[in-house]
């Protein structure tokens, strides 16, 4: 592949994302629509619960093959935050603020659209197990790392983890859901990526440019910190070459969304996590397209 190729392989994978999220940003700016809470809530207790869903209780994958990758995903989520603690001391920012958002990457909004626009459909598992692997670590431990308060049975009762452990067990039974039902369910959790995209450039909006030296901070520590754990993780447990890509392209994601909400229902500095939030997703820009331009 020459690099002319290359280059329009990887513009032709982000373009398709950053679009929708641009349009996101122009539609909120032009009609002054800030108020995405209905619409994320619907999609955070409908929508992506059934995407999980969907894909985890089909029969054409093994679970077993990817559990090399699932624990990988643990250890970069765990060690970034073990990189990102001393990075955020020596900073000076409240380790409450800074750690989450550099260990609980954007595996939903961005990872899952770019996995699949990378590497097929058939890497829809994949990414579906990180990005599962990522959300049960960030209800496990984010919220708790700011209120000192943890409860496993909080964390089950969330939709999307239930929808992973539904989906998991029908697909390891070898029950086959009939196509009436999963249908209704294949449409649902088609509207997700998109509007996962779309709240994403939404929230853009709301950068505030008074914290730059914290989301700076973050839009490098959070990438950076990402890819020397998977880097770490592959030379020690070496993934098939196609995971191991889907690895470092995980690892290099920005901040979630999620962490603003978090920290902004428990008064977390949350203007200062919506900066790192912020303008990590815009270094993203830049970072995802040298990372791709990599493993491709």
């Amino acid at each position: 592949m020459s690099e002319l190729d290359l280059a329009y392989r990887i513009l032709a994978i982000v373009f398709p994302v950053f679009s929708i999220v641009a349009l996101g940003y122009w539609y909120a700016r032009r009609f002054a629509f800030y108020d995405m809470a209905a619409s994320n809530r619907i999609n955070m207790d409908i929508f992506t619960p059934a995407l999980i869903f969907d894909v985890m209780s089909r029969s054409d994958y093994a679970i077993a093959d990817y559990s090399l990758l699932l624990l990988a995903g643990i250890a970069v989520v765990l060690g970034s935050g073990l990189i990102a603690w001393p990075a955020g001391r020596l900073f000076g920012f409240q380790w409450k603020t800074f750690v989450p958002p550099m260990m609980f990457n954007n595996s939903g909004n961005m990872g899952v659209p770019l996995i699949v626009l990378t590497f097929g459909e058939a890497a829809l598992p994949a990414a579906i197990i990180l990005f599962a692997t990522e959300n049960f670590l960030h209800f496990l431990l984010g919220q708790q790392f700011i209120t000192q308060q943890w409860s496993i049975i909080r964390v089950l009762k969330n939709p999307m983890i239930l929808a992973t452990i539904f989906g998991v067990s029908i697909s390891v039974s070898g029950f086959v859901i009939p196509e009436a039902i999963r249908l209704p369910i294949t449409m649902l959790g088609q509207i997700a990526i998109p509007l996962l995209l779309f709240s994403l450039g939404v929230r853009m909006l709301a950068v505030d440019f008074k914290d730059w030296k914290i989301g700076l901070a973050g839009a490098v520590v959070s990438p950076l910190s990402g890819l020397v754990i998977a880097a770490i993780f592959l030379f020690f447990f070496p993934l098939p070459s196609e995971q191991a890509a889907i690895l470092l392209l995980f690892s290099a994601l920005p901040p979630a969304v999620l962490n603003f909400l978090v920290a902004e229902k428990f008064n977390q500095e949350p203007q200062q996590v919506a900066s790192i939030v912020l303008l990590g997703n815009l270094g993203s820009v830049v970072f995802i397209p040298i990372v791709l331009w990599f493993i491709l």
